[in-house]
């Protein structure tokens, strides 16, 4: 049977697990980010949306066969 995870992978995946344990009570927390940084994700869903309910200008050139 072939094994998908091999050694090295499992002490990487051990390795990031212990850190995401340890590191952030030793780190001294971080400053809160400027206002505008703060508002990028709310554009990009934003503009995500609107491209999602425009309408399309052309019905795009799509023929189907099918084989029977």
């Amino acid at each position: 049977m072939v094994s998908y995870y091999t050694t090295r992978f499992i002490i990487v995946m051990v390795m990031l697990t212990v850190s995401i344990l340890v590191l952030p009570p030793v780190l001294p927390p971080l400053p809160p980010p400027p206002l505008v940084l703060l508002f990028v994700p709310v554009m990009i869903m934003s503009l995500l949306v609107l491209l999602a309910l425009s309408p399309i200008s052309q019905m795009p050139n799509v023929e189907t066969t099918s084989a029977i």
